[in-house]
């Protein structure tokens, strides 16, 4: 009989829950917005209970997380600013209610690892995921593991200086004008006054955009060596923003990173998730299945 592994996408705004083996196998499925703990949590106890006997739950979260196996807070939301979550047991409550493994990683290391499973990652050991959304998070592997460390990656944090003539103060909580608070979604609305879904193909946002994520990149470029750049998340499902970026890109290394991916075959170095938004999800079910022979 074929295992079956339980699946948490813990989202800052939505929590996907999922029964399966992979993408091509998914049993059972649910989607809800995330609420407060008692209930965001209750409601995925409750979808477990109803589906067939699983022998491990994975769960790729948002965080700040503490994804340290052997750390007294294991498991915990650490220093999220989404109001009520810091400091929440996640993977405890799931273990105590359902009573079976638990694996437990960022959101983006969840989706690098489904990418890397079955998607645009499969035979990397190299290799970054980025997401750009509601906010904005990158994981990835290096030397084939999943990248960890003091916590874990908090590339969405790391300072970007302003293009001139940018008034714009951006809107992280802890540091104003990181990658995340010039570069997420909320970040486009706030600046342009509507939200980025809403906004046309033409529009100058766009190309600002492009600008401060391609600045970033070139910093992961440097900093990392990945064989690979894999973007997703709401905003990335602009697709007409990989062509800017990845000029842009080209443009600020200006020949310095001599490598054939990046010089001729850039198309296939930055690119969209392969799994696209079941990336996160098929992640969280590959952490079960890694939590089984931990």
């Amino acid at each position: 009989m074929t295992a079956l592994f339980g699946g948490i996408e813990a989202g800052g705004t939505k929590f996907v829950c999922a029964v399966g083996t992979g993408p091509d196998n998914i049993r059972a499925e649910t989607r809800f917005p995330t609420t407060t703990p008692k209930e965001s949590i209750g409601r995925a106890i409750e979808f477990f209970r109803k589906q067939d006997e699983i022998t491990a739950v994975g769960i790729a979260s948002f965080g700040p997380i503490d994804p340290d196996p052997t750390s007294a807070t294991f498991g915990h939301i650490t220093s999220t600013p989404k109001p009520g979550w810091a400091n929440i047991d996640l993977a405890g409550a799931i273990q105590r209610a359902l009573g079976v493994p638990v694996g437990f990683d960022t959101d983006v290391n969840g989706s690098a690892l489904g990418e890397w499973r079955w998607g645009a990652a499969q035979g990397l050991d190299n290799f970054i995921y980025l997401t750009i959304g509601t906010g904005v998070g990158g994981g990835g592997m290096v030397n084939g593991r999943l990248m960890h460390g003091l916590i874990h990656p908090e590339m969405g944090h790391i300072p970007l200086p302003h293009r001139e003539g940018d008034g714009y103060n951006g809107r992280c909580p802890y540091h104003s004008d990181c990658l995340e608070g010039m570069a997420s979604g909320p970040a486009i609305g706030e600046r342009w006054g509507k939200p980025a879904q809403e906004l046309p193909p033409d529009h100058p946002a766009w190309e600002l955009e492009a600008h401060y994520l391609a600045i970033a990149l070139h910093s992961f470029i440097c900093a990392l060596s990945p064989q690979r750049i894999i973007m997703g998340g709401g905003v990335m499902e602009q697709f007409h923003l990989f062509p800017l970026i990845r000029q842009k890109v080209q443009k600020r290394l200006n020949g310095y990173i001599h490598s054939p991916a990046i010089l001729q075959e850039i198309d296939n170095y930055i690119m969209p998730p392969a799994l696209g938004n079941m990336a996160g999800i098929c992640g969280a079910i590959e952490l079960a299945r890694r939590a089984t022979s931990r």
